[in-house]
């Protein structure tokens, strides 16, 4: 358990605050407090009572562990357990009850049994019931709520505290679109606070039920100007993809915006295992079709991977030559238009099936991830092509997407981005854009990377304009996975104690106010 606890790296995450105003700077430990709550929140969905789950756990190695991963179940190898007393997780976590079926889902008449924002339950006589947030973890709900109001008061800038009070509302109703688009209007802002139930990996039955999390996050306004002109160019952009029009047809909403953040807190969903370094948001497509989205890089959390665990991964597997090509400025640029891309491509099928979500159903988020991947390295070729980034060459990107996989699929498969990054791995590997050598070093082959990344925007936008569920779960299943060879290849990155990820040590002790 010892070793497991050391493939986390444990670092700082902390930030220069000292230019806020003081009003900015008496938000933060009110918007961190509200964070807490997610953090219990998430623990609640995740696992269940984490108070009386961890006062059971005496080995002081494995009750760090369970922190990390907010429960029983390593988030780093496909969510086994780790406790011998704990079984496989339940693939709906703690949204459903763990010993309904999908078939008694399917036979329940609730029009609100899909609603993101609810938990199904059983009564007293078994009977299926469905229970919205607001309700089931309303005390918590009802705390945060009065402290993102306390925030707002304190708030100087008009778009903060709108979205501020209008989330705290949504905390306590379950209305959520509001307060995504008061969030997608703030643009003078220096502080932001992403902070509810949003994502829908930790429900890996039905993908339905989001978990809740938090980000406390400063505007970083040197980088962010840099990242101004990309968000203008999202419509020229999606009429040059790869696919005949009726699948680019679609038009990205033009207040899209991209900012770089110093991340000073995260809790809940994206603290659990792997942390997340850009944020893409809102996800309600409504949102997106009329106001676009808002993708926010967290700039001191990517520089933390990229030099403790990113350089010393590249030293191993990457062929020395080829070496000089994995920068820090190619990996936050992978990882910006990682998140543009979610807002380009098709959000609607072209077969009657509804929304891409909808037709793809548990299979869509690793198809979407996927997207994202290859979509977002399309872009950077066709923005060096066009002179819009002139910063380096298109092989740094290439050899750091690569460097990257190696990095990112130590996380295990079994989330919608370890399935996205295999796929994309292995159909690399057949269209040989790269080359794995004797030594055990792999070389990017310029021409066919380029061209497989040509191809495979081509094959994944067709597959969601046509809703294709089962060439998604195909695909998935035939690649969505680490096989043999690249097992042995990870072992040797484990076996050189690179870590894994990073454990925050955060919190207002650890701001320069």
């Amino acid at each position: 358990m010892k070793n497991r606890l050391e493939s986390y790296n444990r670092v700082t995450l902390s930030a220069d605050l000292s230019w806020l105003s003081e009003k900015e700077k008496m938000i933060i430990p009110v918007i961190i407090e509200a964070a807490e709550i997610m953090d219990e929140l998430f623990w609640m969905q995740n696992f269940g009572d984490k108070n009386k789950f961890l006062s059971k756990i005496t080995d002081e190695y494995e009750k760090q562990f369970a922190v990390i991963n907010y429960g029983p179940w390593d988030q780093l190898d496909d969510e086994k357990s780790f406790i011998s007393s704990f079984g496989k997780k339940p693939e709906g976590a703690n949204f459903y009850p763990a010993d309904m079926t999908k078939e008694e889902f399917n036979n329940f008449s609730d029009k609100d049994k899909t609603n993101p924002y609810s938990i199904l339950i059983r009564g007293d006589k078994g009977k299926l019931f469905v229970v919205p947030y607001s309700v089931a973890y309303k005390d918590k709900l009802q705390k945060a709520a009065s402290l993102l109001k306390k925030a707002a008061e304190l708030a100087e800038d008009a778009g903060l505290k709108k979205y501020l009070d209008l989330r705290a509302e949504a905390l306590l109703t379950d209305n959520y679109q509001p307060s995504d688009f008061a969030w997608m209007e703030m643009k003078t802002n220096n502080i932001d606070f992403v902070v509810g139930p949003i994502e829908n990996y930790t429900d890996k039955l039905f993908g339905y039920k989001t978990a809740f999390e938090a980000y406390v996050l400063v505007k970083d306004p040197e980088w962010s100007k840099k990242l101004e002109k990309f968000t203008a160019m999202l419509p020229e952009l999606q009429r040059g993809l790869p696919v005949e029009a009726k699948y680019k047809a679609e038009n990205p909403g033009s207040e899209s915006d991209l900012n770089a953040y110093d991340a000073i807190y995260y809790a809940g969903d994206c603290n659990a295992g792997s942390k997340t370094i850009a944020i893409n948001l809102p996800n309600d497509e409504e949102v997106q079709m009329k106001k676009g989205s808002r993708r926010l890089q967290l700039k001191n959390a990517m520089k933390l991977k990229f030099d403790n665990i990113m350089v010393p991964i590249t030293e191993m597997m990457i062929v020395p030559e080829q070496r000089k090509y994995v920068k820090f400025t190619a990996f936050f640029e992978n990882v910006m238009f990682h998140e543009v891309a979610h807002g380009l491509g098709i959000k609607n099928t072209l077969t009657g099936a509804g929304t891409v979500r909808d037709a793809l159903k548990e299979q869509y988020s690793g198809v979407e991830e996927g997207k994202a991947d290859i979509l977002g390295l399309y872009m950077v070729s066709k923005l060096y092509e066009m002179g819009e980034i002139t910063s380096g060459e298109v092989m740094d990107n290439y050899t750091t997407f690569l460097a990257g996989i190696f990095r990112s699929c130590r996380f295990g498969a079994a989330s919608a981005h370890g399935k996205a990054n295999m796929v994309r791995f292995y159909y690399f590997e057949e269209k040989g854009a790269f080359t794995r050598n004797s030594d055990g070093t792999y070389s990017v082959n310029f021409d066919k990377m380029k061209d497989a990344v040509s191809s495979s925007v081509k094959d994944i936008i067709i597959l969601q304009g046509d809703g294709n569920y089962e060439l998604a779960k195909t695909i998935i299943a035939k690649d969505g996975y680490i096989k043999d060879e690249l097992k042995a290849d990870l072992k040797r990155i484990n076996d050189a104690n690179i870590p894994v990820d990073l454990v925050f040590d955060m919190g207002v002790k650890y701001l320069k106010f």
